[in-house]
């Protein structure tokens, strides 16, 4: 008879990593439960609404998920949300109080279920994510369960870049600020009560050390993507050159803001002004855009769009451009690769580029060094196509992968 796997409780604030972990642990039969702050049944009243409203919450829904054990607070998170409004909180008030409220109602839901877990004679692995863990792993602990912290991203260190980056830059208006000390004292109690500290990138890891948190603790385990159907049957296709009629098309997806290298890439855009490249920022505005908008000329400002339509970009874009100055791994990267499209990344984030294999490093995030990346690209169309090609191994960011490292976590500290 085949040793019983150990149970998991995922804790979870947010539809991150598309419930990979969750997903993951439930297809290896250890998802003992998935706590998380809103879940959308396909059958829900909430689908019943006009498309624009309550949009982010209808998508917290997973079909991989369908079978497993998920408790969710939609109803009451909605009413945190209304009332946050009222009270007109924002910013770093308003995350704090919403990390809170999601762990005092998991706390309360785990004190619920302890009982039958407790009557399973079992001894589980919580694992929660970065700045919503503190209460979930103090419980935890108190339990004797292990704990396990997901790490979102470089922690501190990404704080002074990007603190460092905004005095640099300061024509950008930005309401940008940095996490009050107490944001920063919790998080340091969850690493100290964390058995483990999953971190996506070797980035951060190096971060997370420079902060003070031992090596010895962390476990780098890159993000998992599993691409659409539709990505299947795609072909892509470059054109023997580029013009004006027929410009290279670069796309940036995800927050336009300083953290991301937004101003690098502006810098590049300049640079490039004479040539026929046209670039494609898609994603919520962090900064103010109306004078930018007029300076830049070949710069395409198309602002936020709906999850489900960001395949059409992936789709019809040359290149995809990831400046970031620090991420914990990058997600849009794997999106990218999904749809074969070459990439040029900086190093400060989850390596999915493998230098002139699929893509080009960036050594440092400048306006001259997307510039000349670029220029390679433009022209030299026949590279793009190798690059496109080699995008196809994306094994090692497989639930399977995945599967396997949370399986092959330690049970203790080394």
């Amino acid at each position: 008879m085949s040793e019983k796997l150990p149970s998991w409780i995922c804790c979870q604030l947010g539809a991150r990593e598309h419930y990979a972990i969750p997903r993951a642990l439930h297809q290896a039969g250890q998802l003992a439960h998935l706590i998380t702050d809103s879940w959308c049944l396909p059958q829900s009243a909430l689908n019943l609404l006009p498309t624009s409203v309550l949009a982010n919450l209808r998508e917290r829904f997973h079909p991989d998920l369908a079978s497993a054990s998920v408790h969710a607070f939609t109803a009451s998170l909605i009413r945190f949300e209304i009332a946050q409004r009222i009270q007109r909180n924002s910013g770093w008030d308003r995350i704090m109080a919403r990390n809170c409220w999601f762990q005092q109602h998991a706390v309360q839901l785990l004190d619920a279920i302890n009982p039958q877990l407790a009557t399973a004679n079992s001894r589980p692995t919580l694992f929660a994510y970065s700045y919503a863990a503190l209460e979930l792993l103090r419980y935890a602990k108190s339990r004797g369960w292990r704990t396990i912290l997901g790490q979102i991203d470089p922690g501190p260190v990404e704080e002074k870049l990007v603190l460092q980056e905004h005095a640099r830059q300061p024509t950008y208006q930005s309401n940008w600020q940095p996490a009050p000390s107490q944001y920063w004292a919790r998080w340091q109690e969850e690493c100290s009560l964390a058995d483990r500290i999953v971190v996506n990138s070797l980035w951060s890891s190096q971060a997370l050390q420079q902060a003070g948190i031992p090596t010895h603790k962390m476990d780098i385990i890159p993000l998992a993507y599993k691409a659409p159907e539709q990505t299947q049957n795609f072909v892509r296709t470059y054109p023997s050159t580029f013009s004006i009629e027929r410009p290279l098309r670069v796309l940036f997806l995800g927050q336009v803001i300083l953290r991301k290298g937004l101003a690098a890439l502006l810098e590049a855009a300049k640079l490039l002004q004479d040539q026929p490249i046209e670039f494609w920022l898609v994603g919520p505005f962090g900064i103010a855009t109306p004078q930018l908008v007029q300076m830049y000329e070949r710069v395409r400002w198309i602002g936020p769009v709906p999850r489900n339509a960001t395949a059409q970009y992936y789709q019809l874009a040359d290149v995809f451009l990831f400046p970031t100055l620090s991420d914990g791994f990058g997600l849009t990267q794997l999106e990218a690769q999904a749809w074969q499209l070459p990439i040029i990344a900086s190093n400060f984030c989850g390596a999915v580029v493998q230098d002139r294999e699929n893509g080009v490093v960036l050594q440092e995030v400048t306006g001259e060094a997307i510039a000349n990346a670029l220029l390679l690209c433009l022209k030299n169309p026949w590279q793009l196509e190798k690059f496109a090609f080699q995008s196809t191994n994306t094994s090692a960011f497989s639930l399977s992968q995945l599967q396997h490292h949370l399986q092959c976590l330690p049970y203790a500290v080394v």
